[in-house]
């Protein structure tokens, strides 16, 4: 029997999707439990199917998957792992996404523009779930489009504990690469004792992933600059933004991100840009061939596991982010 009983004979029991099982065997070690034996396959034309191979009756059932590529796959199969659980009688659902898909249409930028974001909360609800868990979350709005539970985990203090003995605060700038990230550099500048500078920038509306970078606000001639930012789609903006850098004096750019996304051409713009190391997180797979000299990755498993604890035992999320969740 898989799963872990408190002595109130709770059960936790944890599953996963099929989208990145070496991150789902990272958490399941943590927690010291075994990942519940699932049947999941797709049938010829596409369809999948799901079958709990052990009763689920009661428990607090924590379900696991990574929204990567292809992303629509992954997000139904999750659906499906949450509906197949309701209907067998677990107890608590928590839908566990390290990361958010559809996040970045959080809003109507313009008319006739869905809110995807929204959509997919309704869904994960109407499927059954009682609480969400993800990391770096496009915007914090999002947790408001739930009707229950959000617990907005952050990825900044595993990558700060990396970073930290690598960088003088005397001679680094934490930059933001746009106005909306600017809070981030802020606690990110507060934890490491430096300031803090950012990058305004434009989109064209008409064309995805293409930005204009304008100017740098700050200081950051003669220093070391860590641009932050929760994903790197393309790599487009990031490498625009370590050019503008470069440009006004910079020393040495490193990139820290959370979610790894790399979507072509993302890594042939980051092996070959001036940045000096990219630091993301594991919340995404990221096959050996899109890894490259300069990468460094993180493991986001261990925070994921403390979470799961702290839900499954009524303690306090918040406290693993020192009131900062």
């Amino acid at each position: 029997m898989s799963g872990k009983k408190t002595a109130g004979e709770r059960n936790l029991m944890f599953f996963s999707g099929r989208a990145h099982p070496e991150l789902a065997d990272e958490v399941a070690a943590n927690l010291a439990v075994e990942i519940t034996p699932t049947a999941l396959r797709d049938f010829a034309n596409g369809e999948i199917y799901v079958r709990y191979l052990e009763s689920v009756r009661g428990c607090d059932a924590f379900v696991m998957q990574s929204h990567t590529a292809p992303i629509n796959k992954w997000i139904m199969e999750q659906l499906i792992m949450v509906d197949a659980l309701k209907r067998a009688s677990a107890k608590r659902i928590t839908v566990i996404m390290p990361f958010f898909g559809y996040a970045r249409q959080d809003k109507k930028g313009r008319g006739r523009e869905p809110i995807t974001a929204r959509l997919m909360a309704d869904m994960f609800k109407q499927a059954g779930a009682d609480r969400l868990m993800s990391i770096d979350l496009h915007t914090s709005q999002i947790q408001g489009f739930f009707d229950g539970p959000v617990d907005h985990l952050f990825a900044m203090p595993v990558l700060i504990n990396y970073l930290r003995g690598k960088l003088d605060p005397a001679t680094t700038t934490i930059v933001s690469p746009d106005t909306g990230r600017v809070r981030l550099a802020e606690r990110w500048a507060d934890s490491l004792g430096t300031p803090v500078a950012f990058i305004h920038k434009r989109r064209d509306l008409d064309v995805a992933n293409q930005v204009k970078v304008h100017e740098v606000v700050g200081k950051v001639s003669g220093r070391t600059c860590v641009l932050i930012d929760d994903m790197i789609d393309t790599g487009g903006s990031i490498c625009k933004a370590a050019d503008a850098l470069y440009e006004h004096g910079a020393t040495d750019v490193i990139v820290a991100a959370t979610h790894a996304v790399f979507s072509d051409p993302a890594v042939d713009r980051l092996k070959n840009s001036r940045i000096s190391e990219v630091v993301v997180t594991n919340t995404l797979p990221i096959p050996e061939e899109k890894r490259f000299d300069s990468l460094t990755v993180m493991s986001i498993a261990p925070l994921i596991a403390r979470a799961i604890t702290e839900v499954f035992t009524d303690g306090s999320v918040t406290s693993l982010f020192e009131g900062d969740s």
